[in-house]
Protein backbone atom coordinates (compact mmCIF):
# COMPACT_ATOMS: atom_id res chain seq x y z
CA UNK A 1 0.00 0.00 0.00
CA UNK A 2 1.45 3.39 -1.17
CA UNK A 3 1.38 6.20 1.47
CA UNK A 4 -0.10 9.46 0.46
CA UNK A 5 0.81 12.52 2.80
CA UNK A 6 -0.90 15.65 2.98
CA UNK A 7 -0.31 18.68 4.97
CA UNK A 8 -2.93 21.34 5.18
CA UNK A 9 -0.16 23.25 7.57
CA UNK A 10 2.09 23.54 5.02
CA UNK A 11 1.04 26.57 2.38
CA UNK A 12 3.34 26.84 -0.53
CA UNK A 13 1.50 29.01 -3.53
CA UNK A 14 -1.28 30.48 -5.25
CA UNK A 15 -2.62 27.70 -8.28
CA UNK A 16 -3.62 30.62 -10.58
CA UNK A 17 -6.38 29.74 -12.46
CA UNK A 18 -4.78 30.66 -15.54
CA UNK A 19 -2.89 27.27 -14.88
CA UNK A 20 -5.75 25.76 -16.74
CA UNK A 21 -5.97 28.24 -20.33
CA UNK A 22 -6.14 26.97 -23.79
CA UNK A 23 -4.50 27.71 -26.80
CA UNK A 24 -6.39 28.52 -30.06
CA UNK A 25 -5.07 29.23 -33.36
CA UNK A 26 -6.11 30.21 -36.84
CA UNK A 27 -4.82 26.26 -37.69
CA UNK A 28 -7.19 23.68 -39.19
CA UNK A 29 -10.72 23.36 -37.98
CA UNK A 30 -9.69 24.87 -34.48
CA UNK A 31 -11.51 28.33 -35.18
CA UNK A 32 -13.85 27.87 -38.47
CA UNK A 33 -16.01 24.84 -37.57
CA UNK A 34 -14.07 24.18 -34.02
CA UNK A 35 -15.36 27.56 -32.68
CA UNK A 36 -16.87 29.73 -35.31
CA UNK A 37 -19.49 29.13 -37.72
CA UNK A 38 -20.91 32.13 -38.80
CA UNK A 39 -24.15 33.97 -37.79
CA UNK A 40 -25.66 32.22 -40.43
CA UNK A 41 -24.78 28.65 -40.06
CA UNK A 42 -27.44 25.96 -39.38
CA UNK A 43 -25.32 24.69 -36.56
CA UNK A 44 -26.75 26.96 -33.01
CA UNK A 45 -25.14 29.73 -32.63
CA UNK A 46 -24.68 33.13 -31.05
CA UNK A 47 -23.25 35.91 -33.04
CA UNK A 48 -21.07 32.90 -34.98
CA UNK A 49 -19.88 31.19 -31.68
CA UNK A 50 -20.98 27.85 -31.32
CA UNK A 51 -23.33 27.37 -28.50
CA UNK A 52 -22.20 23.91 -27.97
CA UNK A 53 -18.92 24.68 -27.52
CA UNK A 54 -19.27 27.52 -25.58
CA UNK A 55 -20.89 25.88 -23.40
CA UNK A 56 -18.46 23.33 -23.17
CA UNK A 57 -15.95 25.22 -22.52
CA UNK A 58 -17.61 27.36 -19.65
CA UNK A 59 -18.55 24.09 -17.77
CA UNK A 60 -15.03 22.98 -17.98
CA UNK A 61 -14.00 26.49 -16.12
CA UNK A 62 -11.76 27.31 -18.82
CA UNK A 63 -10.04 30.93 -17.48
CA UNK A 64 -7.81 32.48 -20.62
CA UNK A 65 -7.40 31.79 -24.35
CA UNK A 66 -4.64 32.87 -26.23
CA UNK A 67 -4.94 33.79 -29.81
CA UNK A 68 -4.33 33.88 -32.97
CA UNK A 69 -1.27 31.56 -32.72
CA UNK A 70 1.06 30.13 -32.59
CA UNK A 71 3.21 30.09 -36.02
CA UNK A 72 0.09 31.88 -37.54
CA UNK A 73 0.17 34.82 -34.95
CA UNK A 74 3.82 36.33 -36.78
CA UNK A 75 2.24 36.20 -40.27
CA UNK A 76 -1.17 38.14 -38.98
CA UNK A 77 -1.66 41.59 -39.63
CA UNK A 78 -4.71 41.87 -37.34
CA UNK A 79 -6.04 45.19 -39.61
CA UNK A 80 -7.30 42.53 -42.11
CA UNK A 81 -9.36 41.09 -39.57
CA UNK A 82 -11.69 44.15 -38.74
CA UNK A 83 -14.45 46.08 -40.75
CA UNK A 84 -17.66 44.61 -42.87
CA UNK A 85 -17.00 41.00 -43.71
CA UNK A 86 -17.32 41.24 -47.17
CA UNK A 87 -14.42 43.70 -47.32
CA UNK A 88 -11.40 41.89 -45.61
CA UNK A 89 -8.48 41.19 -47.11
CA UNK A 90 -8.09 37.16 -47.82
CA UNK A 91 -4.75 35.24 -47.58
CA UNK A 92 -2.75 32.37 -47.60
CA UNK A 93 -2.39 30.42 -44.21
CA UNK A 94 1.30 29.32 -45.54
CA UNK A 95 1.87 27.92 -41.78
CA UNK A 96 -1.40 25.48 -41.80
CA UNK A 97 -2.42 24.04 -44.96
CA UNK A 98 -1.63 26.40 -47.80
CA UNK A 99 -5.66 27.27 -47.31
CA UNK A 100 -7.31 30.23 -47.52
CA UNK A 101 -8.07 32.52 -44.46
CA UNK A 102 -10.52 34.81 -45.01
CA UNK A 103 -10.19 37.24 -41.76
CA UNK A 104 -13.61 36.40 -40.65
CA UNK A 105 -12.53 35.89 -37.38
CA UNK A 106 -10.66 38.79 -36.18
CA UNK A 107 -10.36 40.71 -32.68
CA UNK A 108 -14.26 41.79 -32.48
CA UNK A 109 -15.03 38.11 -32.92
CA UNK A 110 -12.36 37.05 -30.44
CA UNK A 111 -13.48 38.94 -27.55
CA UNK A 112 -16.89 38.32 -28.44
CA UNK A 113 -15.76 34.68 -27.98
CA UNK A 114 -14.34 35.09 -24.65
CA UNK A 115 -17.31 37.13 -23.38
CA UNK A 116 -19.36 34.20 -24.04
CA UNK A 117 -16.94 31.82 -22.33
CA UNK A 118 -16.17 34.26 -19.57
CA UNK A 119 -12.76 33.93 -20.15
CA UNK A 120 -9.69 36.56 -19.91
CA UNK A 121 -8.47 37.22 -23.49
CA UNK A 122 -4.35 36.41 -24.11
CA UNK A 123 -3.32 38.20 -27.68
CA UNK A 124 -0.14 36.98 -29.14
CA UNK A 125 1.17 40.05 -31.37
CA UNK A 126 3.21 39.59 -34.39
CA UNK A 127 7.38 40.26 -34.13
CA UNK A 128 8.12 38.15 -36.82
CA UNK A 129 6.60 39.83 -39.42
CA UNK A 130 4.39 43.23 -38.24
CA UNK A 131 6.13 46.31 -37.39
CA UNK A 132 6.05 47.84 -33.84
CA UNK A 133 3.31 50.39 -34.80
CA UNK A 134 0.93 47.61 -36.15
CA UNK A 135 1.26 45.79 -32.46
CA UNK A 136 0.76 50.08 -31.06
CA UNK A 137 -1.75 50.23 -33.07
CA UNK A 138 -3.89 46.74 -32.41
CA UNK A 139 -3.08 47.47 -28.20
CA UNK A 140 -4.75 51.04 -29.06
CA UNK A 141 -7.24 49.99 -30.82
CA UNK A 142 -8.31 47.22 -28.04
CA UNK A 143 -7.60 49.31 -24.54
CA UNK A 144 -7.85 53.21 -25.19
CA UNK A 145 -11.54 54.92 -24.90
CA UNK A 146 -10.13 58.65 -25.49
CA UNK A 147 -10.12 60.21 -28.88
CA UNK A 148 -7.36 58.57 -31.06
CA UNK A 149 -7.12 57.22 -35.11
CA UNK A 150 -7.52 53.25 -33.44
CA UNK A 151 -9.99 54.55 -30.47
CA UNK A 152 -11.96 56.15 -34.03
CA UNK A 153 -11.85 53.21 -36.06
CA UNK A 154 -13.15 51.02 -33.60
CA UNK A 155 -16.46 52.69 -33.05
CA UNK A 156 -16.86 53.18 -36.29
CA UNK A 157 -16.45 49.14 -36.45
CA UNK A 158 -19.43 49.24 -33.99
CA UNK A 159 -17.45 49.26 -30.62
CA UNK A 160 -17.94 52.18 -28.54
CA UNK A 161 -16.43 50.86 -25.46
CA UNK A 162 -12.79 49.76 -24.77
CA UNK A 163 -12.06 45.79 -24.17
CA UNK A 164 -9.82 44.79 -20.99
CA UNK A 165 -7.19 43.23 -22.39
CA UNK A 166 -5.04 41.87 -19.58
CA UNK A 167 -2.64 39.50 -21.16
CA UNK A 168 -0.45 40.41 -24.29
CA UNK A 169 2.33 38.37 -26.05
CA UNK A 170 4.92 39.98 -27.89
CA UNK A 171 5.78 37.20 -30.74
CA UNK A 172 5.61 33.79 -30.72
CA UNK A 173 8.76 31.07 -31.00
CA UNK A 174 10.96 33.85 -32.19
CA UNK A 175 13.82 31.01 -32.56
CA UNK A 176 11.74 29.00 -34.98
CA UNK A 177 8.68 29.97 -37.10
CA UNK A 178 8.25 33.71 -35.45
CA UNK A 179 11.88 34.91 -37.08
CA UNK A 180 14.34 32.50 -36.80
CA UNK A 181 15.97 34.69 -34.07
CA UNK A 182 18.74 34.20 -31.71
CA UNK A 183 18.19 34.68 -27.91
CA UNK A 184 20.16 37.84 -28.17
CA UNK A 185 18.60 39.58 -31.13
CA UNK A 186 14.96 38.62 -29.90
CA UNK A 187 15.76 40.65 -26.77
CA UNK A 188 16.63 43.40 -27.97
CA UNK A 189 13.37 43.27 -30.05
CA UNK A 190 11.13 42.89 -27.27
CA UNK A 191 12.68 45.44 -25.64
CA UNK A 192 11.83 47.93 -28.67
CA UNK A 193 8.90 46.62 -29.21
CA UNK A 194 7.81 46.50 -24.86
CA UNK A 195 7.63 50.21 -24.93
CA UNK A 196 4.97 50.47 -27.28
CA UNK A 197 2.78 48.25 -25.68
CA UNK A 198 1.01 51.01 -23.70
CA UNK A 199 -0.92 50.74 -20.29
CA UNK A 200 -3.29 53.09 -20.93
CA UNK A 201 -4.71 52.63 -17.91
CA UNK A 202 -2.77 52.37 -14.56
CA UNK A 203 -5.54 50.49 -12.37
CA UNK A 204 -6.12 47.84 -15.50
CA UNK A 205 -1.83 47.48 -17.02
CA UNK A 206 -1.39 44.66 -19.69
CA UNK A 207 0.73 41.63 -18.46
CA UNK A 208 3.94 41.47 -21.13
CA UNK A 209 4.57 38.13 -21.91
CA UNK A 210 8.18 37.16 -23.87
CA UNK A 211 8.62 35.19 -26.11
CA UNK A 212 10.59 32.45 -24.41
CA UNK A 213 12.48 28.73 -25.15
CA UNK A 214 11.86 25.82 -26.49
CA UNK A 215 12.21 22.86 -24.04
CA UNK A 216 15.64 23.14 -22.57
CA UNK A 217 16.89 25.76 -24.64
CA UNK A 218 18.37 27.29 -21.32
CA UNK A 219 20.55 29.58 -22.74
CA UNK A 220 17.37 31.44 -24.39
CA UNK A 221 16.00 32.00 -20.62
CA UNK A 222 19.67 32.96 -19.49
CA UNK A 223 20.08 36.09 -22.00
CA UNK A 224 16.41 36.75 -21.32
CA UNK A 225 16.21 37.15 -17.62
CA UNK A 226 19.58 39.04 -18.25
CA UNK A 227 18.70 41.80 -20.83
CA UNK A 228 14.49 42.19 -20.43
CA UNK A 229 13.30 42.53 -16.75
CA UNK A 230 10.64 45.08 -18.15
CA UNK A 231 8.67 41.69 -18.89
CA UNK A 232 6.17 40.18 -16.62
CA UNK A 233 6.30 36.51 -18.22
CA UNK A 234 7.95 34.19 -20.13
CA UNK A 235 6.42 31.82 -22.48
CA UNK A 236 7.76 28.22 -22.92
CA UNK A 237 6.35 25.66 -25.30
CA UNK A 238 7.01 21.85 -24.87
CA UNK A 239 5.54 19.54 -26.53
CA UNK A 240 4.73 15.78 -25.73
CA UNK A 241 4.87 12.84 -28.63
CA UNK A 242 6.73 9.63 -29.42
CA UNK A 243 5.48 9.45 -33.29
CA UNK A 244 2.98 7.31 -33.11
CA UNK A 245 -0.93 8.32 -33.89
CA UNK A 246 -3.40 9.14 -30.81
CA UNK A 247 -4.96 5.58 -30.56
CA UNK A 248 -2.27 3.30 -32.51
CA UNK A 249 0.45 2.38 -30.40
CA UNK A 250 1.39 0.11 -27.97
CA UNK A 251 2.01 -0.64 -24.35
CA UNK A 252 6.05 0.45 -25.04
CA UNK A 253 5.03 3.34 -26.56
CA UNK A 254 2.60 4.00 -23.83
CA UNK A 255 4.99 4.17 -20.91
CA UNK A 256 7.64 6.37 -23.73
CA UNK A 257 5.08 8.91 -23.88
CA UNK A 258 4.94 9.35 -20.98
CA UNK A 259 8.36 9.06 -19.60
CA UNK A 260 8.25 12.42 -22.45
CA UNK A 261 5.75 14.17 -20.80
CA UNK A 262 7.86 14.05 -17.36
CA UNK A 263 10.33 15.88 -18.74
CA UNK A 264 8.70 19.03 -18.14
CA UNK A 265 8.90 18.74 -14.26
CA UNK A 266 12.69 18.85 -15.07
CA UNK A 267 12.47 21.69 -17.34
CA UNK A 268 10.63 23.95 -15.16
CA UNK A 269 12.36 23.10 -12.32
CA UNK A 270 15.46 24.34 -14.69
CA UNK A 271 14.53 27.05 -16.05
CA UNK A 272 13.17 28.23 -12.74
CA UNK A 273 16.46 27.70 -11.38
CA UNK A 274 17.87 30.13 -14.20
CA UNK A 275 14.79 32.82 -13.13
CA UNK A 276 15.17 32.56 -9.82
CA UNK A 277 19.05 34.06 -9.58
CA UNK A 278 17.63 37.48 -11.88
CA UNK A 279 13.85 37.17 -10.33
CA UNK A 280 14.06 35.85 -6.25
CA UNK A 281 10.57 37.37 -5.49
CA UNK A 282 9.36 35.39 -8.68
CA UNK A 283 7.55 38.67 -10.19
CA UNK A 284 8.04 36.76 -13.58
CA UNK A 285 5.43 34.23 -14.40
CA UNK A 286 7.19 31.17 -15.99
CA UNK A 287 3.95 30.81 -19.04
CA UNK A 288 3.65 27.31 -20.58
CA UNK A 289 1.88 28.63 -23.09
CA UNK A 290 1.98 25.58 -25.39
CA UNK A 291 2.11 22.33 -24.07
CA UNK A 292 0.25 18.91 -25.01
CA UNK A 293 0.53 15.77 -26.94
CA UNK A 294 1.40 15.77 -30.82
CA UNK A 295 0.74 12.63 -32.19
CA UNK A 296 0.83 12.28 -36.12
CA UNK A 297 -2.62 12.81 -38.00
CA UNK A 298 -5.26 10.92 -38.38
CA UNK A 299 -5.61 9.04 -41.44
CA UNK A 300 -7.28 10.61 -43.89
CA UNK A 301 -6.73 14.08 -42.78
CA UNK A 302 -4.90 17.26 -43.91
CA UNK A 303 -1.46 17.23 -42.57
CA UNK A 304 -1.44 20.52 -42.13
CA UNK A 305 -4.34 20.85 -40.02
CA UNK A 306 -3.17 18.46 -37.04
CA UNK A 307 -6.14 16.99 -36.15
CA UNK A 308 -5.62 14.25 -34.33
CA UNK A 309 -7.90 11.58 -31.57
CA UNK A 310 -7.95 11.71 -27.91
CA UNK A 311 -7.45 8.46 -25.88
CA UNK A 312 -7.07 7.56 -22.17
CA UNK A 313 -3.07 8.07 -22.79
CA UNK A 314 -3.84 11.81 -23.56
CA UNK A 315 -5.80 12.46 -20.52
CA UNK A 316 -2.91 10.66 -18.75
CA UNK A 317 -0.83 13.21 -19.55
CA UNK A 318 -2.78 15.55 -19.19
CA UNK A 319 -3.25 15.02 -15.53
CA UNK A 320 0.14 14.79 -14.82
CA UNK A 321 1.32 17.54 -16.43
CA UNK A 322 -1.78 19.84 -14.35
CA UNK A 323 -0.50 18.31 -10.94
CA UNK A 324 3.29 19.45 -12.21
CA UNK A 325 2.21 23.03 -13.08
CA UNK A 326 0.33 22.71 -9.44
CA UNK A 327 3.58 21.17 -7.74
CA UNK A 328 5.63 24.88 -9.61
CA UNK A 329 2.93 27.07 -9.18
CA UNK A 330 5.34 29.56 -7.05
CA UNK A 331 6.50 30.32 -10.81
CA UNK A 332 4.07 28.74 -13.19
CA UNK A 333 1.80 31.77 -14.00
CA UNK A 334 -0.19 30.55 -16.66
CA UNK A 335 -0.42 27.14 -19.16
CA UNK A 336 -2.25 26.84 -22.42
CA UNK A 337 -2.74 23.39 -23.54
CA UNK A 338 -2.44 23.29 -27.28
CA UNK A 339 -5.58 23.37 -28.69
CA UNK A 340 -8.65 23.85 -28.13
CA UNK A 341 -10.83 21.96 -30.85
CA UNK A 342 -10.33 19.87 -33.59
CA UNK A 343 -6.22 20.15 -33.57
CA UNK A 344 -3.53 18.49 -31.48
CA UNK A 345 -4.66 17.60 -28.27
CA UNK A 346 -8.44 19.11 -28.18
CA UNK A 347 -10.59 19.20 -25.21
CA UNK A 348 -13.35 18.89 -27.76
CA UNK A 349 -13.75 17.60 -31.42
CA UNK A 350 -16.53 18.39 -34.09
CA UNK A 351 -18.18 16.86 -37.11
CA UNK A 352 -20.64 18.97 -38.58
CA UNK A 353 -23.43 19.48 -36.18
CA UNK A 354 -22.03 17.20 -33.75
CA UNK A 355 -19.45 17.70 -31.04
CA UNK A 356 -17.82 15.23 -28.75
CA UNK A 357 -15.59 15.98 -24.93
CA UNK A 358 -12.08 14.15 -25.37
CA UNK A 359 -10.85 12.54 -22.24
CA UNK A 360 -8.50 15.29 -21.81
CA UNK A 361 -11.97 17.60 -21.41
CA UNK A 362 -12.96 15.46 -18.48
CA UNK A 363 -9.54 15.81 -16.57
CA UNK A 364 -9.63 19.52 -16.97
CA UNK A 365 -13.34 20.06 -15.91
CA UNK A 366 -11.80 17.72 -12.61
CA UNK A 367 -8.69 19.73 -11.80
CA UNK A 368 -11.13 23.01 -12.47
CA UNK A 369 -11.61 22.71 -8.18
CA UNK A 370 -7.89 23.51 -7.96
CA UNK A 371 -7.86 26.95 -9.52
CA UNK A 372 -7.08 29.95 -7.36
CA UNK A 373 -6.26 27.62 -4.36
CA UNK A 374 -3.46 27.23 -2.54
CA UNK A 375 -1.05 24.66 -3.03
CA UNK A 376 -0.13 22.18 0.37
CA UNK A 377 3.06 20.13 0.77
CA UNK A 378 2.21 16.58 -0.24
CA UNK A 379 4.19 13.48 -1.33
CA UNK A 380 3.28 9.92 -2.60
CA UNK A 381 5.16 6.94 -2.47
CA UNK A 382 5.40 5.63 -6.02
CA UNK A 383 7.25 2.65 -7.93
CA UNK A 384 9.13 3.17 -11.06
CA UNK A 385 7.12 1.45 -13.66
CA UNK A 386 7.26 1.36 -17.63
CA UNK A 387 10.01 -0.40 -19.63
CA UNK A 388 12.70 1.14 -18.45
CA UNK A 389 11.38 1.85 -15.07
CA UNK A 390 11.50 5.39 -15.48
CA UNK A 391 7.53 6.87 -14.84
CA UNK A 392 6.36 6.96 -11.78
CA UNK A 393 3.36 4.54 -10.98
CA UNK A 394 1.33 7.83 -9.65
CA UNK A 395 1.68 11.23 -9.36
CA UNK A 396 -0.22 13.89 -6.91
CA UNK A 397 -1.15 17.54 -6.19
CA UNK A 398 -3.20 19.31 -3.21
CA UNK A 399 -4.55 22.48 -2.57
CA UNK A 400 -6.79 24.17 -0.13
CA UNK A 401 -9.70 26.23 -0.93
CA UNK A 402 -11.32 29.35 0.92
CA UNK A 403 -13.49 27.21 2.78
CA UNK A 404 -10.75 25.05 4.18
CA UNK A 405 -11.74 21.78 2.09
CA UNK A 406 -8.90 20.05 0.28
CA UNK A 407 -8.71 18.92 -3.11
CA UNK A 408 -6.95 16.17 -4.38
CA UNK A 409 -5.91 14.92 -7.57
CA UNK A 410 -4.11 11.77 -8.49
CA UNK A 411 -3.35 10.13 -11.05
CA UNK A 412 -2.16 5.75 -11.59
CA UNK A 413 0.02 5.98 -14.83
CA UNK A 414 -0.01 2.04 -14.72
CA UNK A 415 -1.64 0.30 -17.94
CA UNK A 416 -2.77 -2.77 -16.01
CA UNK A 417 -2.49 -2.64 -12.40
CA UNK A 418 -4.14 -0.76 -9.43
CA UNK A 419 -2.80 1.06 -6.66
CA UNK A 420 -3.66 1.29 -2.87
CA UNK A 421 -2.84 4.24 -1.19
CA UNK A 422 -3.34 5.43 2.52
CA UNK A 423 -3.86 8.95 2.80
CA UNK A 424 -2.79 10.27 6.08
CA UNK A 425 -3.97 14.46 6.52
CA UNK A 426 -1.91 15.99 9.03
CA UNK A 427 -3.90 18.17 11.23
CA UNK A 428 -6.07 17.01 14.04
CA UNK A 429 -9.46 18.67 12.41
CA UNK A 430 -11.96 15.97 11.65
CA UNK A 431 -13.08 14.80 8.14
CA UNK A 432 -16.61 15.40 7.56
CA UNK A 433 -17.29 13.98 4.33
CA UNK A 434 -15.51 13.03 1.39
CA UNK A 435 -16.61 13.10 -2.19
CA UNK A 436 -14.74 11.93 -5.11
CA UNK A 437 -14.86 11.09 -9.18
CA UNK A 438 -12.92 9.35 -11.29
CA UNK A 439 -11.89 8.97 -14.95
CA UNK A 440 -10.42 5.47 -16.08
CA UNK A 441 -10.76 3.13 -19.08
CA UNK A 442 -8.30 1.44 -21.44
CA UNK A 443 -5.16 2.77 -22.54
CA UNK A 444 -6.55 3.27 -26.26
CA UNK A 445 -10.29 4.32 -24.41
CA UNK A 446 -11.67 7.68 -26.14
CA UNK A 447 -14.90 8.72 -27.84
CA UNK A 448 -16.66 9.03 -30.92
CA UNK A 449 -19.25 10.94 -32.88
CA UNK A 450 -21.28 7.48 -32.71
CA UNK A 451 -19.83 6.38 -28.95
CA UNK A 452 -19.45 9.48 -27.26
CA UNK A 453 -19.43 8.58 -23.74
CA UNK A 454 -17.55 5.54 -23.66
CA UNK A 455 -14.91 8.01 -21.68
CA UNK A 456 -16.62 10.16 -18.97
CA UNK A 457 -16.22 11.25 -15.06
CA UNK A 458 -18.47 9.37 -12.86
CA UNK A 459 -18.67 8.86 -9.13
CA UNK A 460 -15.71 6.90 -7.60
CA UNK A 461 -16.39 4.91 -4.40
CA UNK A 462 -14.08 2.51 -3.82
CA UNK A 463 -12.44 4.44 -0.69
CA UNK A 464 -13.09 3.97 2.93
CA UNK A 465 -12.78 7.44 5.02
CA UNK A 466 -10.49 6.86 8.29
CA UNK A 467 -9.63 9.30 10.98
CA UNK A 468 -6.73 10.60 9.64
CA UNK A 469 -7.88 10.69 6.04
CA UNK A 470 -8.99 7.17 3.60
CA UNK A 471 -7.74 4.60 1.98
CA UNK A 472 -8.67 3.82 -1.70
CA UNK A 473 -7.77 1.58 -4.28
CA UNK A 474 -7.16 3.52 -7.82
CA UNK A 475 -7.92 1.43 -11.04
CA UNK A 476 -5.27 1.32 -13.51
CA UNK A 477 -4.85 4.03 -15.94
CA UNK A 478 -6.69 6.89 -13.46
CA UNK A 479 -7.74 10.04 -12.76
CA UNK A 480 -9.05 10.48 -9.76
CA UNK A 481 -10.30 13.69 -7.56
CA UNK A 482 -10.82 13.48 -3.61
CA UNK A 483 -12.62 16.52 -2.45
CA UNK A 484 -12.25 16.23 1.43
CA UNK A 485 -14.50 18.62 3.90
CA UNK A 486 -13.09 19.04 7.10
Amino acid sequence: MEKYLINPNQKISKIRKEIYGNFSEHLGRCIYEGMYVGEQSKIQNINGMRCDVVNALKEMGLPVLRWPGGCFADEYHWMDGIGPKENRKKMINTHWGGVIEDNSFGTHEFFELCRQIGCEPYICGNVGSGTVQEMSDWVQYITFEGISPMSELRKRNGREEPWKLKYFGIGNENWGCGGNMNAEFYADQFNRYNVYVRNYYPDRPIYRIAGGPNRDDYHWTEVLMQKCRSMNGLSLHCYTGTGNTALEFNEEQYYSTLKDCMLIDEIITRHSEIMNRYDPQKRIGLIVDEWGTWHRVEVGTNPGFLYQQSSMRDAIVAGLSLNIFNKHSDRVHMANIAQTINVLQSVALTDGEKMILTPTYYVFKMFKDHQENTLLGSYITSEKIGQNGNVPSLLESASLNENGDIVSTIVNTSATDSSEIHCQIADTNAICDIKSEILTGSIHAHNTFTETDNVKTVEFTDFTKITEGFKAKLPPCSVVKFIIKR
